[in-house]
């Protein structure tokens, strides 16, 4: 029984470390890379509004605005999708830099970010993201006003994900 228990916090501290969110600087710079953000063609596949409409659908079934879509953060978001998808690992490197391009663009005043990574639906990464604390937490944030997804797969068709939300 111990033995199990100890396995059972050992697997959720390692998930909560994998899929940490981002609400506001996070002050983690682990690179340089230079994530392209490509706001002309944005185009938005059937998961990624089907994930904006779930969020949305959740934030006015608890009371809260829904939030407007916003081309320049999914072309924000698009970029740090295939950056993760291009090293092979889920996280938030250089959110101050996506932060800091939302606030120099969007007029952005606040910025948060959910990932994810290996949800092969938008109902499943949405619910994983409101089965979790610090992702709920971005997602029913009352001040966000706008919001943007990106995602895409890898060779091993394993679905990467970004949301960020901000506030204008």
């Amino acid at each position: 029984m111990k033995t199990l228990t100890l396995n059972l916090v050992a697997i959720f501290l390692l998930s909560f470390v994998l899929f940490s969110c981002s609400p506001e600087e996070d002050g983690v710079y682990f690179n340089d890379t230079v994530e392209v953000v490509n706001t002309s063609n944005v185009v938005y596949s059937s998961i990624e509004s089907e994930i904006l409409d779930l969020v949305n659908a959740h934030r006015a079934n608890i009371g809260l605005a829904t939030l407007n879509r916003l081309d320049i953060i999914s072309g924000v978001a698009d970029g740090h999708t295939n950056y993760m998808i291009q090293i092979g690992e889920v996280n938030h490197d250089n959110f101050s830099q996506r932060s800091q391009n939302l606030m120099d663009n969007a007029g952005a005043k606040s910025v948060g970010e959910n990932v994810a990574y290996g949800f092969n639906s938008a109902e499943g990464v949405v619910n994983g993201w409101l089965n979790s604390p610090a992702h709920k937490q971005i997602i029913e944030n009352p001040d966000y006003t706008h919001f943007g997804i990106s995602t895409d797969a890898n060779q091993e068709q394993r679905n990467y994900f970004t949301q960020i939300f901000i506030k204008k």
